[in-house]
């Protein structure tokens, strides 16, 4: 799809300048960094930046090379090749995102390896052709090493085919200013929000396996700018969805209602 409005994007740090030298030398981009802290955002922000078509595909373990590459259909009695998602962004130019890259089946990673080096290409084996990529056409991927480490990590024959730029939670500052711009909210209530969750995100010894991200805390003052009490949207937007062990949400809800 291509943006017609600007979407939001508050810049960090030099990922703005790393993205567009990576376009204009044609280099796939690796996205790394926990949950909910604008990857996704940035990418859209970007595609309306360049101009340009954006595709993104969720990866998870169900997904195969064909979903992506493309497969023929029935239709009456004759059947036709409909391209996949990636076919379709290799052909047209436009910029293809794979969100969560490591949750894909191994299958999926050696169908791009071809289309993030120096051949640009892919090759679709049910018809017997290679496609070279536009030569405005972009990968860009991403995944979560913290999340992974327990389950699945990406493969260094996959990794160094990209440049990588790590995201990182903003400082409280700025993402209170992303809070307010994102939701309206009052700037005392963002910075509440955002302390309570950098707490959070310091209480190693909880075993989280994710933390609270700015995401959440952007649902959480939509909820309270809305009219919903503070401390029951901050429990059912940024801690309900981070664990279901009773014990540690009680712990989590005493640390809200003491900062809220």
């Amino acid at each position: 799809m291509k943006y017609n409005k600007e979407p939001f994007y508050q810049s960090i740090g030099q990922e703005i300048d790393i993205f567009e030298r990576c376009y204009a030398n044609r280099l796939p981009l690796l996205l790394k960094g926990p949950t909910g802290t604008g990857k996704s955002r940035f990418v859209e922000y970007m595609a309306y930046r360049l101009n340009k078509d954006l595709i993104t595909i969720t990866c998870h373990d169900e997904t195969s090379s064909t979903d992506l590459i493309g497969r023929y259909i029935l239709k009456g009695n004759e059947t036709s090749w409909i391209d996949g998602p990636l076919t379709m962004a290799a052909r047209s130019g436009a910029i293809i995102y794979l969100d969560e890259m490591a949750e894909a089946r191994p299958d999926i990673l050696v169908a791009i390896h071809s289309l993030t080096d120096f051949r640009r290409n892919i090759f679709i084996d049910k018809l017997g052709i290679e496609i070279q990529a536009h030569e405005d056409f972009m990968m860009v991927a991403s995944f979560n090493p913290g999340y992974q480490k327990s389950m699945k990590e990406l493969k260094p024959s996959t990794r160094q085919r990209f440049v990588a730029l790590s995201f990182q939670y903003p400082s409280a500052d700025l993402e209170t200013k992303i809070i307010q711009t994102e939701t309206g909210i009052q700037s005392p209530m963002a910075m509440k929000l955002v302390n309570i969750s950098n707490k959070i995100r310091n209480l190693h010894e909880l075993g989280l396996m994710e933390t609270v991200s700015t995401r959440l805390i952007v649902d959480a003052a939509k909820l309270i700018h809305s009219g919903m009490n503070p401390s029951l949207a901050a429990k059912v937007a940024m801690l309900e969805p981070l664990t279901d062990e009773l014990e540690t949400i009680q712990t989590l809800e005493d640390l809200v209602n003491l900062a809220l």
